[in-house]
Parts: structure tokens; sequence; C-alpha cells
């Protein structure tokens, strides 16, 4: 959700920011033997000062979502393995159980034949 939020906040800057550019335009006079093309004064210092600074928060969301990808990647990676480690002691567990069952067992067999 915050990745969604980071990102359209990013292109209302990133539109804001093209929406305010100059554009160059072409006028041809009614004579068809010049052409001349105008164009308007660069960019003001706001303009640029707000490029700038949606260059850079799209440059610091990018970074943002990397490392949110990266610490849920780790993240997964460390439960998998508390899981697995868990998992292998409740095998172990049963395993013991499974064992001393049987040996209970082979005592109260032996114990039932020696009474008979």
């Amino acid at each position: 959700m915050k990745n969604l939020i980071v990102m359209s906040v990013a292109t209302l800057f990133v539109s804001a920011a093209f929406a305010q550019a100059p554009a160059a335009t072409t006028t041809t006079p009614a004579a068809p033997a010049t052409t001349t093309t105008t164009t308007t004064a660069p960019a003001t210092k706001a303009a640029v000062n707000a490029e700038a600074k949606s260059e850079k928060a799209d440059a610091k969301a990018s970074e943002k979502i990397a490392k949110a990808k990266a610490d849920e990647k780790e993240a997964v990676n460390k439960a998998d393995a508390k899981a697995e480690k868990s998992k292998a002691k409740a095998h172990a567990k049963a395993d013991k159980k499974v064992a001393e069952a049987k040996k209970d067992s082979k005592e109260t067999k032996v114990d039932a034949t020696t009474t008979k």
C-alpha cells in the first residue's frame, strides 16, 4: 500500500513538472518563403527546482522500494529458516516419543511373558 501511495505522489510531481515545462512553438507566416521557429524562454528557476525535487523524490522512492523488497526477502528467508528449525525439532521430539513408546511396549511384552 505504501508503494502505491509513493508511486502516485511521484507521478503527481512528475506530471506537474511536465505540465509547467515550456513547450516549443512553431509559427509559419503567410508568406511561404520564410519559416521562423520561436521557442519560449528557458524554464524558470522554480520549474527547474520542482523538476529536480521530483527526480530526487523518484530516486528516493525507488531506493525505498528496493530496500523494502530486500527486507521482505530477508524476513521470508528468516521465517523459513525458523520454521524449518521448528519442524526439525518437532520431528525429533516425535521420533523420541515413538522410540519411548516402542521401548515401553517391549518392556510390557517382556513383563507379560515373564509373569505367565
